[in-house]
């Protein structure tokens, strides 16, 4: 007894030990700044993107509505979920293995010998076991399972902010196409006018049917046009269904063709990108992981120890639970160890740590990837601001050409040619407007999903 306590104490004060290498969270050389900031793209906060809703920058209250419908209705973000709690329930089944087995037992039996004759033995007992972790096996692979949950609620997160970019920018595309149908609608409404103002002066020998031929042609082309705008902006709404978990049959969204304006985003530091980008922190949290399974490989060159104990009653006759029927049982203080095995161990610890290598290297470009995203789309922002500006000035010189054109056609002193160049050179510059409104939108979504989304206000 005194020998086993004193195993006991030795395997104790060794429990400290542990096989996996040292690890600290990498810090990866970040940029000092970056590079294409410009007035759409500030390094100031917005308490709607600090709090987590960063849509809410966007001001659109239907937009706010469909992004609460997908975290209730979303598939794909349940099953995510999902596979959190199974992350969760491993980790917690790892850390169980810091705790000693525990059981009971009881059994009653009849026995009959010649000497004794017939007798009762009934038996009430409970048993422990623990293993020592004295090279740290066990603390290790807790450790891996604690890191494995990180990196899950991380990819959980990072689904999420997905989900709600995906959303976010169908919706602008629809709003989009609404803005397109607007557009369409109102240019086949002029060209309709057009037609009629071209077959009265036809009818009253002031033009041709060549321009009559044209107007018609032109009209034709824009009502085409027209079409193929509504069964995109319906493929869209089809696609918003989906996302919020809902059948594309009976999903309707009233048309609003009015775009709202891009929002300007916060930027901040570039440092600041390593802690809210849920890729970044799923990517660290593997590489724990990993280098905690570096030490149970390398824990496999040492002994397992157990410790067994066991108490309880057993009668042959009689009360069972009284003193003289106590039974107890220290052992075995059992140690296993290969002796031979091939090189399996040894196989074993270049494996665990080439996974290392392997996390360490997706760590490193998933970073190199996220500041690449950044800088992306802060081109775009930035850029397709400035080309909107452009546009609109494209769009005006237009207006005032085909208002001079039409009112030349009617004086005479032009053709209808110059008419149908002058609105198809309009429409046009109106649906290209339309257009960059729906990018800058668009970009503007995809910078704050690069940033990582929303994040709480320290």
């Amino acid at each position: 007894m005194r020998r086993a306590s004193l195993l006991i104490l030795a395997g104790l004060s060794l429990a400290g030990c542990s096989m996996a290498p040292a690890y600290a969270p990498p810090t990866p050389a970040a940029p000092v700044a970056f590079r294409d900031t410009g007035p759409w793209t500030p390094a100031a906060p917005a308490e709607a993107v600090r709090d987590g809703t960063w849509w809410a920058v966007f001001k659109d209250p239907t937009l706010d509505g469909l992004e609460r419908k997908l975290e209730l209705g979303s598939a794909n973000l349940a099953a995510a979920l999902a596979r959190y709690d199974q992350a969760r329930a491993l980790s917690r089944q790892a850390s169980s293995a810091l705790l000693p087995r525990v059981g009971a037992q009881g059994s009653v039996e009849r026995q009959r010998t010649p000497a004794n004759g017939r007798y009762d033995t009934a038996t009430l007992a409970a048993s422990a076991a623990y293993e020592l972790d004295l090279w740290g096996r066990v603390r290790n692979l807790v450790a891996a399972g604690q890191a494995d949950a990180q990196a899950s609620a991380a990819d959980l997160a990072g689904v999420r902010l997905s989900l709600q970019a995906q959303l976010a920018d169908t919706y602008f595309s629809l709003r989009g196409a609404d803005a397109q149908i607007a557009v369409l609608a109102s240019t086949v409404e002029a060209y309709r006018q057009a037609l009629d103002l071209t077959n009265r002066r036809q009818a009253g020998g002031a033009a041709s049917g060549l321009d009559t031929g044209r107007a018609q042609t032109q009209l034709a082309a824009t009502q085409a046009q027209y079409e193929q705008a509504v069964a995109d902006r319906a493929l869209l709404e089809h696609a918003l269904a989906v996302l919020v978990g809902e059948p594309a049959s009976s999903f309707t969204l009233a048309a609003a063709p009015q775009l709202t304006e891009a929002p300007v985003t916060p930027v901040g530091a570039p440092s600041t990108l390593l802690q809210r980008r849920p890729d970044i922190a799923a990517a660290e949290r593997r590489m724990a992981a990993a280098n905690a399974r570096v030490g149970v490989a390398r824990a496999a060159w040492f002994p397992s120890v157990t410790l067994a104990a066991a108490g309880g009653y057993q009668s042959n006759g009689g009360e069972l639970l009284s003193a003289a029927n106590h039974v107890w049982a220290l052992g075995p203080l059992a140690a296993a160890l290969p002796l031979f095995d091939g090189g399996a161990r040894k196989a074993e610890v270049a494996r665990s740590r080439a996974v290392f290598d392997e996390t360490a290297a997706g760590y490193r470009q998933t970073v190199l990837d996220a500041f690449r995203e950044v800088e992306d789309q802060m081109v775009l922002a930035n850029r397709l601001a400035a080309a909107q500006d452009r546009q609109d000035e494209a769009l005006a010189a237009a207006a005032r050409t085909t208002a001079l054109a039409t009112t030349r056609y009617r004086e005479g002193a032009a053709s209808y040619l110059d008419v149908v160049t002058a609105q198809t050179a309009e429409l046009q510059a109106r649906r290209e407007a339309q257009d960059l409104r729906t990018r800058r939108l668009a970009a503007s979504v995809d910078l704050i999903r690069a940033l990582g989304g929303g994040w709480v206000a320290g």
